[in-house]
C-alpha cells in the first residue's frame, strides 16, 4: 500500500468485528510476508493516523502540507504492524500511536526548513565563536563575535536563536560515542519513589489487563479518552461515530471496568476509575 493513502475515504471503510479483527491479526503473524493481511490491517488502523495528525498539525511549519505528514504517518503505521507482537503485552493501538507520532517527528525533524543563505550566516558565526574561543581561551561575547564576522550583536543574537531551534532533545551533548542526549540529563521533578514506582506499575498492569477484557470499541475510546486526552467530539470524529454514542459506549465501558477492577485489592485503582 502507498503512502498516500486517502483520508476522506475512511468512512466508507467496512469496520471489522472484533473476532475478525483477531482472525486477521492471526493470520498476519502467521505469516508476515502476507502484504493482502498487512494492507488490510493498515485501512482498520488509519483512524490512528487522522487523530495523531491532527493533534501535531498545530505545532509544525505551514510549509509542511498535510498531505506530507499523513504519509509520513502511513510509513508508522506500517512500521508498527510489521513490528508488532502481542509478546510485548501492549495493546496495538497503543503501540501504533506512539510508532506514528515518531514517525512523523522523525521526518519533519530530517528536513532542514531554514534557508541556505541563513544556514551559511550561521555556519560562518558559529566558526568565528569556535575560533574566537580557542584564541581567548574562553567563550567569546557577542560582541567579539559581531566585530570578528562584522555583523550587528543583534543579527548573531537571532542566528544563533534560530539554530537552537533545530535541537533536538535526542541529540547527543557532544560529538562522543559515550555521550548522553539531553533528555537524559532533565531532571524530572515529578519522579515516583521506588515504592510509589511499584505500586504504579501494579495499577497500569491491572488497568491493562482490565481494558482486555472491553469489547474492541469500548477499549478503543477508553485509550483515546484517557491515555490520548481526545474529547468525545473528537473521538466520535475520529472513528466515524456520533458523540451521543461515544459517551454512552463510555459510560457503558466505565461500568464494565468497574466491575472488572472490583475484584481487585488495588482501592487506589478503584477511585481512579472516574465517569
Amino acid at each position: 500500500m502507498s503512502s498516500d493513502f486517502d483520508f476522506t475515504s475512511y468512512n466508507n471503510i467496512k469496520r471489522l468485528s472484533e473476532d475478525e479483527l483477531v482472525e486477521l491479526w492471526g493470520k498476519y503473524l502467521a505469516d508476515k510476508n502476507d502484504k493482502s493481511a498487512r494492507d488490510t490491517l493498515i485501512v482498520q488502523y488509519i483512524y490512528l493516523i487522522r487523530y495523531v495528525v491532527g493533534r501535531v498539525k498545530v505545532t509544525l511549519p505551514s510549509t509542511i502540507s498535510l498531505e506530507d505528514i499523513a504519509g509520513y504517518g502511513v510509513e508508522g503505521l506500517i512500521n508498527a504492524i510489521e513490528r508488532y507482537s502481542p509478546q510485548k503485552n501492549t495493546r496495538f493501538e497503543t503501540y501504533a500511536l506512539i510508532r506514528i507520532r515518531g514517525a512523523i517527528l522523525d521526518k519533519i525533524r530530517s528536513q532542514d526548513f531554514l534557508p541556505r543563505s541563513i544556514r551559511r550566516k550561521i555556519k560562518v558565526v558559529k566558526e568565528a565563536q569556535e575560533y574566537l574561543k580557542q584564541e581567548l581561551g574562553r567563550m567569546p561575547t557577542t560582541q567579539e563575535i559581531a566585530n570578528q564576522v562584522d555583523m550587528e550583536p543583534e543579527k548573531i543574537n537571532q542566528l544563533l536563536a534560530e539554530d537552537v531551534t533545530m535541537t533536538s532533545l535526542y541529540d547527543k551533548k557532544s560529538n562522543s560515542e559515550e555521550s548522553t542526549e539531553i533528555i537524559d540529563t532533565i531532571q524530572d521533578t515529578n519522579r515516583l519513589n521506588p515504592s510509589e514506582e511499584a505500586e504504579e506499575k501494579n495499577i497500569k498492569q491491572e488497568l491493562e489487563k482490565a481494558l482486555q477484557r472491553l469489547p474492541e470499541r469500548e477499549r478503543i475510546i477508553m485509550v483515546l479518552y484517557y491515555q490520548e486526552n481526545m474529547t468525545l467530539k473528537e473521538i466520535g470524529e475520529t472513528i466515524d461515530m456520533s458523540e451521543s454514542r461515544v459517551c454512552q459506549l463510555h459510560a457503558q465501558g466505565i461500568m464494565k471496568l468497574k466491575n472488572i477492577l472490583s475484584e481487585s485489592r488495588s482501592e487506589r485503582l478503584r477511585r481512579s476509575i472516574v465517569a
